[in-house]
């Protein structure tokens, strides 16, 4: 009764928010759980049965189920209380404990379980363990399954009921996306080479090294981590089978993540409407396209890849359209930033394609220019979004916004110099507009040494044209007026 008392000063301290407090009395009560299990092995009588006739005291079933399930709220309330002093690790493990013991025990509510699993599966993602946050998410899947099954007391379940199910459904799918696109994003990070294309050396070579460990790590690892009884492992197992948890190594793998992923976009919008919920929309919208980002990496046709950039403009820019930048500056700029940046990889693609031709037809041209410019107005109006009212940009950029500045106006530096024209007095005029954003980026960091760090690689080739291109000018200025 003594473990039950710290335990309830525990749960106590922790309500009123005085966590460290609350540290001190749950660690007591958790030491003494496990002093006791080891000197005893079994538990002590429930406080009421002090006050039972001789034959109503509990079974010792009931009585040890009553201690452990006492025991797993230590656990609980020690998981938050380290999640409060940002011990993630330790909140984490205690966390996986928690839902190992309530299935254990059957002590649990499938919803809520079934998010604590879900959110557990994004901490996993964090230290790039696929293999438990996938089986954190599986087990999310089959115990919220359970919820539509299990009648409510009452059994008249409101309309607010089911609109609440249907959120948190979508809530666990979003947990899925971040898990596929996450997977995508490690693959592709450990297959690029320096410019960020795909290294074939690299891709035979972890083909070969993933045959060699395949078939050692997956028997170490599963025992660690397990969810539930025999029943219940099954149809987790099931759940998983559905997606890898090992990083994609070409286009098929990729693929199949990103089909997984854009299931679970399906799910998530159809709760998440552009009316009435923009932010959690626009930011499964913003999913989606990185996903499709990610995926184009692994497509080595470049057509088919800018077709793929293509569905990611066809989904982001009727979302821009219908924003309103005062009330969502921030997403706005998002935005902006990734239509610009995705028009910008869509021209540099038509460029190589370009490159390849004998000649370079009309039609082609005609692409590229109108990329370009797409691409130069999105990037105008981020830097625009960041000038004060009276329009004028401000002298020094707060570092939110200093890189995504700085690589704006290097991107459209070059993109004035990506401009097709036989105009020659068209072409001095693109240069011109280069060299005052190359110059830009130079001028402002003579004036803040400190912003160097945040763009060394477009400073050093800003400076190198900045150095060029006024003796092309000068070359193109001479060719033009002969005399």
């Amino acid at each position: 009764s003594f473990f039950l008392h710290l335990n309830n000063l525990g749960i106590l301290w922790s309500e009123r928010g005085e966590i460290k407090t609350a540290q001190t009395y749950l660690e007591s009560a958790e030491a003494l759980y496990n002093q006791y299990m080891k000197e005893n092995g079994n538990p002590p009588l429930d406080p009421n049965e002090h006050f039972m006739a001789e034959e109503e005291t509990l079974a010792d079933q009931e009585r040890s189920k009553r201690f452990e399930k006492a025991y797993t709220h230590t656990l609980y309330y020690l998981a938050q209380v380290y999640q409060h002093l940002e011990m993630i690790e330790k909140a984490a493990q205690y966390c996986h404990t928690t839902l190992k013991r309530q299935l254990e025990y059957s002590g649990y509510y499938p919803v809520e379980w079934a998010l604590n699993a879900a959110t557990l599966s994004q901490y996993y993602l964090t230290k790039q363990c696929f293999m438990e946050s996938r089986h954190c998410l599986a087990a999310a899947n089959v115990i919220f399954s359970q919820a539509g099954q299990v009648p409510s007391a009452e059994d008249n379940e409101t309309e607010q009921d089911q609109q609440d199910l249907r959120q948190r459904k979508a809530e666990i799918a979003r947990c899925w996306i971040k898990y596929c696109l996450t997977l995508l994003q490690s693959a592709r990070k450990s297959l690029e080479d320096n410019i960020g294309e795909l290294d074939p050396d690299r891709q035979s070579e972890l083909k070969a090294q993933r045959k060699k460990e395949e078939d050692e790590k997956e028997k170490g690892r599963k025992k660690a981590v397990l969810f539930g009884t025999s029943d219940l492992c099954d149809s987790i197992l099931a759940t998983e089978e559905k997606v890898s948890c090992i990083c994609p190594l070409d286009f098929q793998e990729a693929r199949e993540v990103f089909l997984v992923g854009q299931n679970y976009v399906h799910e998530a919008k159809e709760f998440f409407q552009f009316d009435g919920y923009v932010t959690d929309h626009i930011e499964i919208v913003q999913d989606h396209s990185a996903l499709f980002k990610v995926l184009a990496f692994f497509e080595e046709d470049y057509e088919r890849r800018c077709k793929m950039h293509k569905r990611r403009i066809d989904m982001l820019e009727p979302m821009y359209v219908d924003l309103n930048p005062q009330f969502y500056l921030l997403i706005s700029r998002q935005l902006q930033f990734e239509l610009a940046d995705t028009y910008y990889e869509m021209m540099d693609l038509k460029v190589a394609i370009g490159n390849r031709l004998e000649e370079l037809d009309s039609h082609t041209i005609k692409k590229i220019n109108s990329l370009a410019q797409l691409a130069v107005k999105y990037y105008e109006l981020f830097l625009d979004s960041l000038r004060n009212p009276d329009k004028i940009f401000p002298e020094k950029l707060e570092d939110d916004v200093l890189r995504p500045a700085m690589v704006a106006k290097f991107h459209i530096a070059r993109l004035y110099g990506k401009l097709i024209t036989s105009d020659g007095k068209k072409q001095l005029e693109n240069m011109q507009s280069s060299l005052e954003y190359y110059t830009f980026l130079v001028d402002y960091c003579e004036k803040h040494p400190e912003a160097v760090q945040a763009i060394e690689t477009e400073l050093e080739l800003s400076k190198e044209m900045v150095g060029l291109l006024p003796t092309r000018m000068e070359r193109l200025k001479a060719k033009l007026s002969p005399f």
